[in-house]
């Protein structure tokens, strides 16, 4: 990338969405192409982005939503990727059988071909975020896929807690860290509460481009859902969005309380010289890392 592209123009797209699924993804068209416009060559967008956050509560019914991955709803964003020129990062509730299901992040190459996929690796089962009911762990392994860009080491949501797929990615010569996410808190929360979880969720992504040297971008859905169970008070997405640098710089952060369409200028030349500064791929001690392979070391 550094060879090729320097500086690229990112795009991060924060939105709310509804229980219209064509009409988010009319919206979502709208605001891709004005991140184009706005001479954009990487968009991002959020995990799950044609539909409301769907795992509030289990429900079978809800696998209905579920899509193939050559489909008409993954050719809209093909399309767009080549009409416009970028790649595109999208996040879809795949069907791959009866049965079998995953949250898979596809990413479109500026010829709008697939240049590869990412099956969301970590699932929670929270409160409130049911994943496990419906999404099987991925297998497609923690790599890189290759752009016109370069190399982006794409993962989903739950997946940025862990600093573990973070490293793998840049191992492999991840040149980017991108993170499609739907996280939030719920309204009953107290207030300092809320600040905790966010900050952290923050940092601890930040962290992940300091120690591995490259940047983070995090795109992040905003506004309450409800619970459709009505067990909950539903979720408030914070938003937040964000692009981190290599020292966990932060380039750009949007609002935590409404849609947002913004594209950021990242110098990927920093990488370099920062990994050059701080080398800690250099100074780790392979050597003593087995126990990374167990559960718990007793």
């Amino acid at each position: 990338m550094t060879d090729k592209t320097p500086i690229i123009k990112v795009a991060l797209i924060q939105q709310k969405k509804t229980a219209d699924i064509a009409d988010n993804r009319r919206r979502l068209t709208e605001e891709i192409i004005k991140a184009a416009q706005m001479g954009a060559q990487l968009i991002v967008n959020q995990e799950l982005h044609d539909s409301l956050y769907f795992c509030q509560n289990e429900d079978v019914e809800t696998f209905d939503l579920a899509v193939e991955l050559d489909s008409s709803a993954t050719g809209v964003y093909s399309q767009l990727a080549k009409n416009l020129g970028v790649v595109i990062v999208t996040s879809m509730f795949e069907r791959r059988a009866a049965g079998l299901y995953h949250n898979t992040a596809i990413v479109f190459d500026s010829d709008g071909s697939e240049a590869g996929c990412y099956r969301k690796t970590h699932i929670p089962d929270d409160p409130g975020f049911y994943e496990k009911f419906y999404f099987t762990p991925g297998d497609l392994g923690i790599k890189p896929i290759e752009t016109s860009l370069g190399k982006l080491g794409v993962l989903v949501c739950w997946d940025q807690w862990y600093p573990e797929a973070a490293r793998l990615m840049a191992l492999q010569g991840a040149e980017l860290l991108i993170y499609p996410t739907a996280i939030g808190w719920q309204d009953t929360d107290p207030e300092d509460e809320k600040q905790r979880q966010r900050e952290a969720w923050t940092t601890v992504q930040r962290g992940h481009a300091v120690a591995n040297g490259i940047p983070v971008i995090a795109v992040n859905r905003v506004g309450h859902e409800d619970d459709p169970s009505g067990v909950s008070d539903g979720i408030t997405f914070w938003g937040s969005s964000f692009i981190a640098g290599p020292q966990g710089e932060i380039l750009h952060k949007s609002p935590d309380d409404r849609e947002e369409t913004a594209v950021v200028e990242v110098d990927m030349r920093r990488s370099e010289n920062v990994r050059r500064w701080w080398p800690f791929l250099r100074d780790r001690r392979i050597d003593l890392y087995d126990g990374l392979t167990k559960r718990y070391l007793d």
